[in-house]
């Protein structure tokens, strides 16, 4: 999608979702996981504020926008859901978000950190930490060989890692990604996973994802 969505069909919307929470269900059964362990995180990035009713009304609890500014004015007008940032994160931006979001998703430069040092407050604060795994130079992140000195130099909590994957029609060309994150988060003892979209979800559930941002599938 590269523009905003027009109205959104109630009934079409209630019926994607159940059908991305079963498919979860499924991918997390087969795994041997909990489904409650599994956020389902809508991206709404491309969802005119006048339309997140929709959403909500569907069941949806948590949200996730890529803009700051954006976030902050939809967020306005609908307090009621659970806000993450999602988007790359200008550290200019972490003072903004950090007054009205859950997590930033997209924790990965030094800039950033100095500006949660200033703005964050300690283990109140709770980050993710994008990892850049597929060594990808126009890909944001932080390489997993300096992942954990990233890690202890950030001045507030890290809950866990994020990664996106290059795009593929094959949901199964993500895995390795998204079992190098799991092996990641685990040696470094980080509960949260924030990895799979529309493309590969259940690929990210079945290899420990605890939030999957979905977009696409939910309004078409």
């Amino acid at each position: 999608m590269a523009q905003l969505i027009g109205s959104l069909d109630a009934d079409r919307v209630r019926a994607n979702v159940a059908r991305v929470r079963d498919r979860i269900a499924d991918a997390a059964a087969g795994a041997g996981r909990d489904t409650d362990d599994v956020e389902l995180l809508a991206a709404v990035k491309y969802v005119p504020v006048d339309q997140l009713g929709v959403l909500r009304d569907a069941g949806i609890e948590l949200v996730g926008e890529n803009r700051a500014q954006e976030l902050a004015r939809k967020r306005a007008e609908h307090p009621d859901f659970i806000w993450d940032f999602i988007g790359t994160l200008q550290s200019r931006k972490v003072r903004e978000l950090l007054e009205g979001v859950r997590l930033i998703h997209s924790v990965a430069t030094d800039s950033a950190l100095a500006q949660l040092e200033r703005h964050g407050d300690g283990e109140a604060t709770e980050v993710l930490v994008e990892v850049n795994l597929s060594g990808e130079a126009s890909k944001a992140g932080v390489a997993p060989a300096e992942l954990a000195g990233f890690v202890a130099r950030c001045p507030v909590r890290v809950g866990g890692l994020m990664t996106l994957p290059p795009p593929a029609d094959n949901p199964e060309r993500s895995r390795p990604y998204f079992a190098r994150l799991r092996e990641l988060s685990q040696r470094m003892g980080l509960a949260r996973l924030s990895m799979g979209t529309s493309q590969d979800f259940e690929v990210a559930v079945q290899e420990g994802a605890t939030i999957v941002r979905i977009g696409t599938i939910l309004y078409r």
